[in-house]
């Protein structure tokens, strides 16, 4: 009998420790993988995502995404217009880009979710003519020829700095030009203006060829933004969470780190790492999508469609999904 029964205890006790192991936090601890899983990114040359090229040039993005069997391709565009073409194509997961391309986006019926901040800067983005122009203030500029990514957020603030000063778009000739060609054709005198973005605002003040007659200060916040494919981040939630994990750190390098952060991504904007640094002072890399951000966001959305840039509305609640964000960091 008392062999049975110490079989008995035995068993049991051998049980209970089998079961204790499966409960303990060690045995649960393994880390949730997406096993091969590969985010197509479709990027921008532009100081104004400066904190992803941080993360991919010090390998925080291969780090995040290893973290979970997963990899990263990046391919690279002029613009966000060219982002959206390749991911209504199908050829990318992600884009980052500034809010009005995402919004113009969404509103012609790609399923895409904006998922996370990447910065903002209200002196990134502003209107500029040659450094001899006549032309000192927005109201001059009624006859005129002005050059910009048409689709571009550079095209919001130009109508946002018109209608300030009394004028339309009717009362100027729009020129629609890469951004890559407009320094050019403002220094050869093809057009009387530009409305450009970081690095080109920064080279041109610095070499004395241009200078900035208005900004967004006042005016237009510039939220740069990433969005996914919504198919894509419901089926690769882990990814996702990754590539935000790898932004917020990239962020905090550039606020603990500027002169390091600058180096490291000054030759991928043509800019010496001296000006890079000034650059990076023009903005916030805060990847979360705060209250103030989401309302930034709407007022373009809503000015886009009282504009008649966008023909249908949009969900903004379904939109900017933050429950990735919240997932990568616990909250």
């Amino acid at each position: 009998m008392k062999n049975h029964l110490g079989r008995f205890i035995n068993f049991s006790l051998a049980a209970l420790l089998t079961l204790g192991a499966l409960l303990s936090p060690a045995a649960s601890a393994a880390p949730a993988r997406d096993e091969g899983a590969v985010l197509r990114i479709g990027a921008q040359p532009f100081p104004l995502y400066s904190s992803i090229y941080v993360a991919k040039n010090l390998g925080f993005l291969d780090e995040e995404l290893a973290a979970i069997g997963a990899k990263y391709v990046w391919t690279e565009f002029n613009s966000g217009p060219l982002v959206n073409e390749a991911v209504a194509a199908g050829t990318q997961d992600i884009g980052f880009m500034a809010d009005q391309p995402a919004i113009v986006a969404k509103a012609s019926g790609q399923k895409i979710q904006i998922i996370s901040n990447v910065a903002y800067g209200e002196k990134a983005l502003a209107l500029l003519v040659p450094k001899d122009s006549p032309i000192t203030a927005v109201a001059q500029l009624k006859g005129k020829k002005i050059a910009l990514v048409v689709g571009s957020y550079a095209q919001h603030l130009l109508i946002l700095l018109l209608e300030k000063a009394g004028l339309t778009v009717d009362d100027i000739e729009l020129v629609n030009l890469p951004s890559s060609d407009q320094p050019g054709a403002l220094t050869g005198g093809q057009v009387d203006a530009i409305v450009v973005w970081e690095q080109y605002i920064s080279q041109l003040e610095s070499s004395g060829l241009a200078r900035v007659v208005a900004d967004g200060t006042g005016l237009k916040k510039g939220n740069m933004v990433t969005y996914a494919v919504e198919e894509y981040a419901q089926k690769h939630p882990l990814v996702i969470e990754a590539y935000i994990k790898a932004g917020r750190r990239a962020s905090d390098f550039i606020a603990a780190k500027p002169k390091e952060a600058a180096k490291a991504i000054a030759e991928n904007f043509g800019v010496t790492p001296e000006l890079m640094g000034k650059i990076l002072e023009k903005f916030n890399f805060n990847p979360e999508l705060t209250a103030a951000d989401i309302a930034e966001i709407t007022k373009v959305k809503d000015y886009l469609l009282k504009e008649k840039v966008i023909q249908n509305d949009i969900d903004m609640g379904e939109f900017i999904n933050t429950s990735y964000y919240k997932a990568a960091f616990g909250k």
